[in-house]
């Protein structure tokens, strides 16, 4: 604790400071830290004891200043005074003039306060011009989307709609206009979506209408290809082994510039797609515009198909009709892939876009070859058509297979008819010939060989054929080159051609030819058995020609050698069958001939003339030689000679052998001798030693039943010297009649 003395020298100090503070701010600030000390320490009298010391010091020193200055401070009090009293009368004045200065000030106060309100007003009535004119700009901005709208400039107006709405409204989100131009952005969208797919709609809807023209276009512009090709071809034929749509063709082809989309005859303007594109790609919409866009052109692809179409309409427009609008179609679609790659697949283009089903449908009602050869023609058109667009036509390819069978069938069916016409209308008889023209056609158009020149004939004369064998070639030469006619303009499959054609003729020829020829030689008119003879004859030859032309037509796709037709060894089996048949019906008169031989064998009598029936037998015989059998090659001729007079001495010696003979008398074999010796000497005037040797037999025997010795027969030596011929039971059977007479 502090002694007293160096309490009150702190006290002493702290008074000097309170004393000496130069402001009254600092005066409190030293007085009041004095004061709590001095309470803290228990110096608080002592401190009012310094402060009242202090004070006694201060108010003796003014008495002392007092008394040595008090006529000088009575003065300055008096000078004091009438300050003082300026000073009242000046604060007078200055309260009046305070007064009138706030009378004054309460009415500026109140011109203030008005021209405040009048501030505040204006401000808000620019607040409301400068939000008005905000608004106004955005509605200026919100219709100018419509405007853009009814312009269709559709990307403008979703550009200026997005300004609107990240730029201009963000200005005015204080409004309510704002909210509700806000919420109708999307609906502004989908009027814009809405808009761009209208047009797009109504450019689907043009090219749908266009999509046959388009197609027609296409078509021409292939046809126009095939004739530049087959320019080509002819100049240089090695280009022949490269069809059409080959990269050989395209590059000798690529000069001729031609844009099926663009040309004087149509213009097909992507625009309208290229824009919904880009709309939907700026809205967000780009794979729900792909799906739409896929569908309606689906339905657009399912309009086009009808349910069934007609082949067998005049012009066959039907047909026409419908591949032109699958071709226009096919050509749009795959335009758009190549434009717009990510819009639709190739796969998806492709699909189902053959027209097979309904033409296999409607295949049924055609019934003419030719028809079916111009649908073939416009299929053909139609499949390099879509193959210059890349389209896949393998199974088009193979439909052309059904057509050509379908096509095979019916010539086979009208080429069966005309020949079953021929044949049963023909008279069967050697061909007259009147005119040399007629004739120069007749050769041309058969296979025939004349025996003499064209100059050293004299007309009118005849063929040996009848008139069958002409038209039978001309319909064969009809029905080749109708076959090869569907190989034209665009036909892959040649060997199938080859093949087809060379089974369909074998079996026209066999079945419609060589069968109901065959089927004739029932007759018993030997002239028209001859002539089918002479004609199957004809129609091997033809065979063999044909052969050869078969092998010179087909294509090289098909396998190298000779060509066998079935139809040569029918041809030559039938003339076989009609030889035998001629023998037949000779065979038969000779028979009925020889069967009114009225032989005495009893007689007493020598005859002196040859029988009746020899005489008829050998008139016969060469009367069919020199008419009815003179167009017959001399081969068979001589053929039908061997086997008549072979025929006619086995049945003359079986007349002295039949049971009902018992005996025969001298006489009786003399006039048999006769007979014998007349037809030998008949048969010599033929100048033919061969045919002599059919008579050996009949002679040996009447040699025989006329010798001195008969019994030379039973030696065996002298009998094959002299009766080698004879037969071994016929003889002693003869013998042993003529020696009882």
């Amino acid at each position: 604790m502090p002694s007293l003395v160096d309490q009150g020298r702190y006290t002493s100090v702290v008074t000097q400071q309170i004393v000496l503070s130069s402001s009254e701010t600092e005066y409190f600030h030293e007085l009041i830290p004095a004061i709590k000390d001095a309470e803290v320490g228990s110096g608080a009298q002592q401190l009012l004891q310094s402060l009242g010391l202090y004070s006694n010091a201060r108010e003796s020193e003014i008495d002392s200043i007092c008394s040595v200055h008090q006529q000088g401070f009575v003065s300055s009090v008096n000078q004091l005074q009438g300050v003082r009293d300026a000073s009242f009368a000046l604060m007078t004045d200055v309260l009046c003039l305070n007064k009138s200065i706030q009378s004054s000030t309460e009415v500026l106060t109140q011109q203030k306060k008005a021209l405040v309100e009048c501030r505040g007003v204006r401000q808000k009535i620019n607040d409301a011009d400068q939000a008005l004119h905000d608004c106004l700009e955005v509605l200026r901005l919100a219709n100018q989307v419509y405007d853009l709208l009814g312009k269709k400039s559709y990307y403008s107006a979703l550009r200026a709609l997005d300004e609107l709405q990240t730029v201009h409204l963000l200005e005015i989100t204080q409004y309510r206009i704002a909210h509700l131009i806000q919420i109708s952005v999307p609906a502004t969208k989908k009027l814009v979506g809405d808009a761009v797919m209208a047009d797009l709609n109504t450019w689907l809807f043009r090219i749908r209408e266009t999509s046959q023209f388009l197609g027609e276009v296409a078509f021409y512009h292939t046809e126009q290809r095939r004739t530049r090709q087959k320019e080509r071809t002819e100049k240089f034929v090695p280009l022949s082994s490269f069809v059409l749509n080959s990269a050989v063709e395209s590059v000798a082809d690529e000069d001729e510039e031609f844009d099926i989309l663009d040309n004087e005859d149509v213009q097909v303007d992507f625009t309208p797609l290229f824009e919904c594109m880009h709309i939907h790609d700026a809205l967000g919409e780009v794979e729900s515009f792909k799906v739409d866009y896929a569908a309606t052109r689906r339905q657009q692809k399912e309009l086009l198909m009808p349910v069934s179409i007609t082949l067998v309409d005049l012009d066959g427009a039907s047909l026409s009709e419908l591949l032109e609008g699958i071709a226009g179609f096919a050509v749009i679609e795959k335009a758009t892939v190549k434009k717009a790659p990510n819009l639709r697949s190739t796969t998806d283009v492709c699909n189902d876009l053959s027209p097979i089903t309904l033409i296999s449908k409607a295949l049924h009602e055609v019934a003419n070859a030719e028809l079916l050869l111009k649908i073939k023609g416009v299929l053909a058109l139609f499949i390099q058509t879509m193959s210059s667009w890349g389209y896949p036509v393998g199974s088009l390819e193979a439909f052309l297979l059904t057509l050509f069978d379908k096509y095979a069938e019916l010539l086979k069916r009208r080429f069966s008819d005309d020949f079953q016409e021929i044949v049963s209308t023909d008279d069967y008889m050697p061909m007259p010939i009147h005119k040399g023209d007629e004739y120069d056609k007749v050769v041309n158009v058969s296979w025939y060989t004349p025996e003499k020149p064209r100059e050293e004939l004299r007309f009118p004369c005849v063929l040996p054929f009848s008139q069958m064998y002409p038209l039978c070639c001309i319909d064969i030469r009809n029905f080749l080159n109708q076959f090869y006619f569907f190989s034209d303009d665009h036909f892959r499959h040649l060997k199938v051609i080859d093949d087809t054609l060379k089974s369909s003729l074998d079996e026209l020829l066999c079945e419609k030819v060589c069968h109901s020829l065959l089927d004739r030689l029932s007759t018993q008119y030997l002239g028209q058995i001859v002539q089918i003879l002479i004609n199957l004859e004809h129609f091997e030859i033809a065979c063999r020609e044909l052969e050869q032309l078969l092998v010179s037509a087909r294509s090289s796709a098909s396998a190298g050698g000779a060509v066998a037709l079935r139809a040569s060894e029918e041809f030559r089996s039938s003339k076989k069958t009609a030889e035998k048949r001629i023998f037949e019906l000779v065979n038969s008169k000779i028979d009925d001939l020889i069967g009114t031989a009225e032989y005495d064998w009893t007689a007493s009598r020598l005859e002196n003339e040859p029988s009746n029936y020899m005489q008829t037998l050998t008139r016969y015989l060469s009367n069919i030689m020199t008419t009815v059998l003179l167009g017959l090659p001399t081969e068979i001729k001589e053929l039908i000679y061997f086997d008549a007079l072979s025929h006619a001495a086995t049945m003359i010696l079986s007349v002295p052998l039949s049971p009902d003979i018992k005996s025969i008398s001298p006489h009786g074999v003399a006039a048999l001798a006769k007979d014998v010796q007349y037809l030998t000497e008949f048969v010599d005037t033929l100048d033919n030693p061969i045919l002599k040797q059919n008579l050996d037999e009949l002679q040996q025997t009447v040699a025989l039943m006329q010798a001195d010795n008969s019994d030379e027969f039973y030696d065996v030596a002298t009998r094959n010297k002299k009766y080698g011929r004879v037969d071994v039971v016929n003889g002693p059977l003869l013998l042993e009649k003529y020696k009882n007479p």
